[in-house]
């Protein structure tokens, strides 16, 4: 039985170093960490446009893929509102992409609203948008891009303490990109 618990801890232990931090997940598209952020437009809860070219080139941009039906991504999604609160005058845009179909994006909105999420939450009912970043459907599954549009970390789930992990990343990036020449910026 010890064996069978030592076995299991050290095969999570795997997949956390396999997906933590400056890990090279392949979508089916080929984007991965190191690649180029795919350009896309979905609309928001109050059915206006939503475009991450608008914001590439002027701001760091975490997408967090999330569902309804998800527990841990209610979960995330709080934490994510304190890094938005926290980082938005920094130039650091958060932005949840629900992956609710039909038959449960009516409560994509009611559940925003509950939690408190202030930030950009777009409807990815066609799964378009997931197919690129997370065709996994993994819930829920972040995308971390730096200012010239690279794809800079990936983390699919959510435990316990990723908030810590995400913020690490996200000061990190503003700290390399505030030591760039002001033409790189």
């Amino acid at each position: 039985m010890m064996r069978l618990t030592i076995f299991g801890v050290l095969i999570w232990s795997m997949f956390l170093g396999a997906c933590g931090p400056g890990s090279a997940h392949v979508g089916a598209s080929g984007s991965a960490a190191g690649g180029r952020a795919t350009d896309f437009v979905l609309k928001n809860l109050d059915g206006g446009s939503w475009s991450l070219s608008d914001c590439l080139g002027k701001n760091v941009i975490l997408l967090n893929l999330y569902a309804t039906w998800c527990t841990a991504c209610e979960v995330k999604l709080t934490h994510l509102e304190r890094l938005h609160q926290t980082y938005r005058g920094r130039g650091v845009v958060v932005v949840g992409i629900s992956m609710d179909g039909p038959e449960t994006v009516a409560m994509v909105g009611p559940q925003a609203h509950r939690v408190g999420v202030t930030f950009p939450v777009l409807l990815d009912e066609e799964t378009r948008v997931t197919a690129i970043y997370n065709p996994q459907r993994t819930a829920p599954f972040s995308v971390l891009i730096d200012r010239e549009g690279r794809i800079r970390w990936v983390r699919p789930g959510y435990l316990p303490g990723d908030e810590v992990m995400f913020e690490r990343n996200i000061r990190a990036l503003l700290a390399s990109e505030s030591a760039l020449p002001a033409g790189r910026r």
